[in-house]
């Protein structure tokens, strides 16, 4: 299949040459062979069986925070953050004093997620440039930046990727001036009705954004949030269920070369690769899926076993559980009001059903809780 250009590096005044995009999309559009069109086919259906499996689950909001974790996770350690999934629900309850400084970047990254899924749903708002500027003040504010970031704002200066100056870099996005134009087609081709299919235009979307990297610092997390909003922004998804950023940080090398691939004009790698990524994760959800809907009834099973006071109020605390699977004495009451020794009975039958188990077992004092077969059908996928 033959290269799309893209743009071409061009000779700026301060002695470097930056990437500067051609109008977009290209005049002569994108051509796309039937091979792409036989996945793209395949990537549609499966996101199709995705969205009317998650419809099942009793509580699908949780099954969604917990996506929303382990996104923020995976696009945040592609960045550097070595924090896991596990510090961040630890994180969000302060069940534990020790946790990396760096889970703040996961923390961050889930209020922006929140905060954008508010915006399309509540507000009904257009994926505008300003949605994009929003949503990146949401990750950069008061975060734990290393450089200033400019929250909100698109630069205002050259940025580069790799190495200590531009003209040295391995990637030098366009000039302020050729960044404000590439954004202007990139909002028009957001908002196009065209032929492309929607999910071949979320890839397009993303490495579009990348190339033109409009932000000082967090493009990337930036950008991988815009896939999982187009799709549900196109009704491909009723709720955002789909998040990329484990399949690119598995493929992380993978991922930057097929990004800068496109850059030089290698359209259709990319989005073959990006649609290997959205099959591939979609068929993962979808066992998950499934194996959230096994564990369940395995669990309840074990409640209806109890006596009826103490299935009561196992009742109560199970479903809490999927949406957070890490607790102490403190979490169950406040779910039920009980007293202190009243919820550590809660807990200890919940150990003896072999559902929780003591997170951290040579602690003595302070102890947590985790439910280990529900987080680990997130957690062994990275």
């Amino acid at each position: 299949m033959q290269n799309v250009k893209i743009g071409q590096n061009i000779e700026q005044k301060e002695g470097f040459k930056a990437f500067t995009p051609n109008p977009f999309p290209p005049k002569e559009g994108f051509v796309l062979e039937p091979k792409v069109l036989k996945k793209n086919n395949e990537a549609t259906r499966l996101l199709g069986k995705l969205d009317g499996i998650t419809k099942l689950l009793p509580d699908s909001d949780f099954f969604l925070l917990m996506y929303l974790r382990k996104d923020a996770a995976s696009s945040s350690q592609i960045e550097g953050t070595m924090a896991t999934m596990i510090d961040a629900i630890e994180a969000e309850v302060k069940i534990n004093t020790n946790i990396p400084e760096d889970v703040d970047d996961i923390l961050h990254y889930i209020k922006a997620l929140n905060y954008g899924m508010k915006r399309v749903t509540t507000d009904n708002f257009p994926m505008a440039l300003r949605f994009i500027r929003e949503l990146h003040k949401q990750l950069m504010h008061k975060a734990r930046a290393t450089h200033f970031s400019d929250p909100g704002e698109f630069r205002k200066s050259q940025n580069w990727i790799g190495s200590t100056r531009p003209d040295n870099a391995r990637f030098v996005p366009p000039s302020v001036h050729d960044m404000h134009n590439a954004l202007s087609d990139l909002e028009k081709f957001i908002h196009a009705d065209d032929a492309v299919p929607t999910i071949i235009k979320a890839g397009l979307i993303h490495a579009q954004f990348e190339t033109i990297h409009p932000f000082l610092d967090g493009n990337g997390r930036t950008g991988r949030m815009l896939i999982t909003f187009y799709l549900w922004k196109e009704g491909y998804l009723e709720k955002p269920v789909l998040f990329l950023s484990s399949f690119f940080k598995k493929h992380q090398k993978l991922y930057y070369e097929k990004l800068f691939g496109y850059h030089n004009g290698n359209v259709y790698d990319w989005i073959d690769f990006f649609l290997d990524g959205v099959i591939e994760i979609a068929n993962e959800a979808i066992d998950i899926v499934g194996k959230i809907t096994v564990l369940r009834q395995k669990d309840m099973m074990k409640i209806q076993k109890l006596g009826k006071r103490a299935s009561e109020s196992a009742t109560i605390v199970l479903p809490k559980l999927y949406g957070q699977p890490i607790v102490n004495v403190n979490v169950i009451q406040s779910w039920t009001g009980f007293t202190r020794a009243g919820a550590q009975t809660v807990i200890d039958r919940f150990i003896e059903m072999g559902i929780l188990s003591p997170k951290n077992k040579d602690k003595k004092y302070g102890q947590s809780y985790i439910y280990k077969d529900y987080v680990e059908l997130f957690n062994n996928k990275s």
